[in-house]
């Protein structure tokens, strides 16, 4: 089938878009993979490029989207896992801390940039000796690289220079360190690019109703695509769904080697006028701890860590969790903070790997477990969002012990990310590539930073139609073409998948977008096939995505 607006859909391996996804399908109809991927959430995505990478025939399926479900809704924070350590989870926190390292230097520096916090101290020397020892080993634990500074104290003369909005009734001073932040969405859907680059089959919504079976093991699974039972053959299956991993053990009918305990993690957008600071804060609490971290024009302050029983598919702030989040940052914020700034509110579940059914959700470890409990099946579950890499590396290594060939070890440490090749570069070429193009300056450095050196394929966009580089929503920063850009390059098949995950404006405004959703859903329908009846199903979806995100606030 051959899509209007062809103008603007690239030919090059790597783009997902409605061709690519259909060519994909017949691939799964008359291929034998040698690995079939359930879920398209970064771990799901990491396995698909590990796997890509070592020259094996590789499927990944998705039901939604992609980062459609956890992977979209963390604290947007590549680190080390600071509260870890009291936890005395060593090997979890030096792990972590690597990956952060290579992602900053190598492997994703449009995605991933450093962000320094703020430890408030109380008691002068009590609290500067033992934080400071804990910062001290933390910059210790992440090895040889130095992508970010070493953490150092700051008078409180200097405290209330870089965070005027600290109580100075309280704090004694501080320590400044370092970790890393990154528009998760955005970083999940450049790994499955990168996969697809590598020669990855990849098909979003596509569910998965059962496996298929012969007394030796798995060979494969029954997909359903655009309502046709696809019968998928596969030397392994690997279930990276995350939390909803246990439900496709049951639905196999394979005994798990591990539960999972939902722990919901909720999260708040406030304007950059509500807290007057040049750095991120974090806060100690009684059960964790709060981030206050900068995002763009915004603040992001987060997370809760409960248990959660509810629906999986639709997981919701409370007004509970809002509170809980605005009164652990008041105590030490002036002037404090109120519901009425809140822009936007998410929860996301965080699938973590239980011992037992009552264990506390912030006592659990957040390191993963393979589970390989037949032949021809793997799963991989717990860990975290910065360690996604290794995860989808031990996941493999566990695949291929059922292929009977020679593979070769993971590669993915010296793989960049697409669009990281020429960044630097670019970044230095800001000032003539903004006036090239007839866009600000703000907005050339805004988008290096979410597609890289992958710029370029917006620039030619606007080469061909000028008003492409006119923005979406004034003041929002997007710019048309990348609504464009987000079905023909990044696989986005809904208006939620376009507002949501491809360009945040759902959280980064105060009005979500609403005002251009039915603009945005027209400029896309061409490109996906909609019919004015599938303009007007899209826009409803997204008023009633947008009402479940704020439920909190009535």
């Amino acid at each position: 089938m051959t899509y209007p607006y062809s103008k603007h859909v690239a030919s090059n391996k790597s783009v997902l878009n409605p061709e690519q996804r259909s060519e994909d399908i017949s691939e799964l109809k008359s291929q034998e993979f040698d690995l079939l991927i359930i879920g398209g959430g970064v771990v799901g995505s990491g396995i698909a490029l590990d796997a890509a990478a070592r020259g094996l025939k590789v499927a990944l399926v998705e039901s939604d989207d992609f980062a459609a479900g956890t992977s979209s809704r963390s604290s947007k924070l590549i680190h080390g896992g600071l509260r870890y350590l009291e936890q005395f989870d060593f090997k979890l926190v030096r792990e972590a801390l690597h990956e952060r390292e290579m992602m900053i230097t190598d492997q994703a520096p449009h995605l991933v940039k450093p962000l320094s916090f703020v430890y408030p101290l109380h008691k002068k020397y009590l609290d500067r000796i033992y934080v400071g020892a804990g910062l001290m080993l933390y910059d210790l634990l992440r090895g040889k690289l130095r992508a970010v500074p070493w953490h150092r104290y700051i008078t409180f003369g200097e405290m209330r220079n870089e965070v005027r909005s600290l109580n100075p009734e309280l704090v004694t001073g501080g320590l400044v360190y370092f970790d890393a932040q990154v528009d998760d969405a955005r970083h999940t859907v450049t790994v499955a690019r990168t996969a697809k680059d590598h020669g990855a089959y990849i098909v979003t919504g596509a569910t998965v109703r059962q496996i298929t079976r012969t007394p030796e093991g798995i060979t494969g699974a029954v997909v359903e695509v655009d309502g046709e039972n696809i019968n998928v053959k596969s030397k392994v299956v690997i279930a990276a769904a995350g939390i909803w991993n246990e439900e496709l053990y049951e639905q196999f009918g394979i005994k798990p080697g591990y539960k999972i305990k939902m722990s919901k993690g909720v999260h708040i957008i406030l304007p950059k006028d509500a807290i007057d600071a040049k750095t991120g804060i974090i806060i100690k609490t009684s059960l964790s701890v709060l981030f206050i971290i900068p995002w763009g024009n915004e603040w992001l302050l987060g997370t809760t860590d409960t248990n959660y029983t509810g629906d999986r598919e639709y997981p919701v702030a409370e007004s509970s969790d809002v509170d809980y989040i605005i009164n652990e940052a008041n105590k030490v914020l002036l002037p404090k903070i109120r519901r009425e700034q809140i822009l936007s509110i998410y929860a996301g579940l965080r699938p973590l790997v239980s011992p037992a059914k009552d264990s506390s959700t912030t006592k659990i470890s957040r390191e993963h477990t393979v589970d390989h409990p037949l032949k021809g099946f793997v799963s991989i579950a717990g860990g975290k969002y910065t360690t996604y890499r290794v995860m989808a590396a031990d996941a493999v290594d566990a695949a291929i012990k059922d292929i009977k060939r020679s593979v070769p070890k993971s590669s993915t440490k010296s793989i960049p990310l697409l669009g990281a090749a020429g960044y630097r570069n670019l970044v230095k070429q800001i000032p003539g590539l903004a006036q090239s193009y007839s866009v600000s300056t703000a907005c050339v450095e805004r988008m290096l930073n979410r597609y890289g050196s992958l710029i370029s394929d917006i620039f030619q966009m606007i080469a061909k139609d000028a008003d492409l580089a006119n923005e979406i929503v004034p003041g929002a920063g997007y710019i048309k073409a990348e609504v464009l850009y987000a079905v023909t390059h990044e696989g986005a098949r809904s208006l939620v998948d376009v507002m949501a995950r491809r360009l945040r404006i759902a959280m980064e405004h105060s009005s979500h977008g609403l005002g251009v959703s039915r603009e945005i859903a027209e400029m896309i329908a061409p490109i996906l096939g909609w019919s004015a009846t599938d303009i007007h199903r899209e826009v409803l979806g997204y008023e009633g995505f947008i009402a479940t995100e704020m439920a909190a606030m009535r």
